[in-house]
């Protein structure tokens, strides 16, 4: 594996440096589905602040869930280039992006179904970063035909496991891919905004739960990993939402035009 990329004076961490590439790529994909949905707002500049949220977010709660290391050895745990939860991140981007729907008042339903597939390819492409760096994410020891070690990763291991990381990136693009053809269909009608995204928290939330069945996560609660507990929550918030825009239908929201200066003095 290729933890470094070292360029002359220059050091690059693969993790980082993938982590950046989805988030390019999402900016990309969100952008994209907001012009089809005629909404009128900066993907880019959305994604650079959700991506430095969602950073801030795995690393404090992965901080978080150790705190007898944390209060051992705080600078090791906090300024250290590993150690990234995936639900803290996922916390810090949502968080981010509903706030910047709100002070952008988006509609907020059509908002989030357009974050959705980006989300799926931007964690799919991170998670490359994991692959590269062998940073631990891997799975158990398996004799599949492609299956990987890791000697020089991060977190090295010289027997052959599942490679989880590679695993994800596949299932992702796939959510992905999916989400945003049948959101081609879905948003013809008013009345099914937020469905896309209710189907992201069930699919991402199922996916994640049985990629952890062949990880080597702690388990915790009920014999579950944090991740896995995450991905429950996931699936029935889903569930709940799903409920709630049944009864509930959301409507199309016009962005407000922008106005024209034309013919003021």
């Amino acid at each position: 594996m290729i933890p470094y990329l070292h360029l002359g004076p220059i050091t690059l961490p693969t993790f980082g440096l993938m982590v950046a590439i989805g988030l390019i790529a999402a900016a990309y994909i969100l952008q994209a589905d907001f012009d089809r949905r005629s909404i009128h707002a900066d993907a880019f500049t959305m994604i650079t602040i959700a991506g430095i949220s969602g950073i801030v977010g795995a690393k404090l709660y992965h901080v978080l869930e150790s705190p007898a290391e944390l209060f051992a050895n705080p600078s090791a745990m906090i300024f250290t280039r590993s150690g990234f939860a995936w639900f803290g991140g996922f916390l810090g981007g949502f968080g981010a992006m509903v706030l910047l729907a709100r002070a952008a008042r988006l509609p907020m339903f059509q908002f989030l179904d357009a974050c959705s597939p980006a989300a799926c390819f931007g964690y799919g492409i991170g998670r490359i970063g994991c692959l590269l760096s062998g940073d631990g994410d891997y799975g158990k020891p398996t004799s599949l035909p492609w299956a990987m070690s890791f000697p020089n990763g991060m977190v090295p291991t010289t027997e052959r496991v599942h490679p989880a990381p590679l695993y994800e990136f596949l299932i992702w693009c796939a959510i992905g891919v999916f989400l945003w053809f049948l959101a081609a269909r879905w948003m013809r009608n008013p009345a099914w905004n937020g469905r896309i995204f209710a189907l992201y928290l069930a699919l991402t939330g199922v996916a994640r739960f049985l990629v952890e069945i062949i990880r080597i996560n702690p388990r915790s609660f009920l014999g579950m990993s944090n991740a896995q507990v995450a991905s429950v929550l996931s699936v029935i918030a889903s569930v709940i939402l799903f409920a709630w825009l049944a009864k509930h239908p959301q409507p199309a929201v016009a962005p407000a035009p922008v106005p024209s200066r034309r013919g003021r003095k």
